[in-house]
């Protein structure tokens, strides 16, 4: 159990938004938590995997051979 747990209200702040953006990827199941009696919170692990998935990478554009001819 090295991993922390954060409260709703952290992962909120962590991610930039407000609680309720946590709390609905938590009712829709779409990221994991941990039930400590009424609370809820999620391992900081989870945060970073959801963050991870989600990422989009740039695309790099390769430059045509072939030029237009003026």
């Amino acid at each position: 159990m090295k991993d922390r747990y954060l409260s709703v209200d952290q992962v909120a702040e962590l991610l930039g938004t407000t609680a309720r953006f946590p709390r609905r990827l938590v009712e829709e199941r779409r990221i994991r938590y941990v039930k400590v009696g009424r609370h809820v919170r999620i391992p900081e692990s989870a945060v970073a995997e959801y963050v991870a998935s989600r990422t989009v990478e740039p695309i790099r554009l390769r430059r045509s051979r072939l030029r237009r001819a003026a």
